[in-house]
């Protein structure tokens, strides 16, 4: 069964590698800035076209962020391509994820739910090691990205929900992680994040 909740009380010497190891107990102390319930208190104010009476819980997603380790080593996330068929951003690259349902305990569960029901990946496979802080999706959603490890692989077998999902494919986390200083006007520089 998937360690969700809380991450500090996972094993992390199920992770095999040394490296999922280290992510995996460096992670575990995250706590993110905002706790996502107090400030949803403040979100009504904000969102002018969201009656106050709607259940914020209705308004929450997650979204997971699973990582496993690669052939040589490197630090890998899967990703998908949504289905074209889909209503909203048809096409798009993303990670697993969607709305809370009323039977999921929290965003760790919905994260994995969803991954079960977009990519079938078997939530047994993944240990919830973060949830990350939360942001507003532009279709006003509160989503919760959650970190989850595979140590694996090998043992995910895909199977697409061709309603959702057109493709599965993993990317370097590297990937995302890499800076470049850019040279601006009056020789300043900026951080800005570049694609591999």
């Amino acid at each position: 069964m998937a360690c969700i909740v809380p991450p500090s009380l996972c094993q992390t010497e199920d992770l095999g590698s040394e490296n999922l190891q280290k992510l995996a107990k460096q992670l575990q102390f995250y706590k993110p800035p905002k706790p996502i319930d107090e400030v949803e208190e403040n979100i009504e104010h904000v969102i002018n076209d969201v009656p106050s009476s709607v259940n914020m819980r209705e308004r929450r997603a997650a979204v997971l962020i699973c990582l496993f380790e690669g052939p040589e080593g490197e630090l890998r996330v899967i990703l998908t391509r949504r289905s074209m068929n889909l209503a909203s951003h048809p096409g798009d690259v993303a990670l697993p994820g969607g709305k809370m349902e009323e039977g999921d305990e929290d965003e760790s569960a919905t994260a994995l739910r969803e991954a079960m029901e977009e990519i079938g990946l078997d939530s047994s496979l993944v240990q919830v090691v973060a949830q990350l802080e939360f942001f507003l999706s532009q279709h006003l959603l509160t989503v919760v990205p959650v970190i989850g490890l595979v140590s694996r692989i090998e043992d995910f077998k895909p199977l697409l929900n061709a309603d959702e999902v057109d493709a599965i494919f993993d990317v370097p986390l590297e990937m995302f992680l890499k800076v470049m200083l850019i040279p601006i006007a009056l020789n300043k520089k900026i951080m800005m994040p570049i694609s591999s």
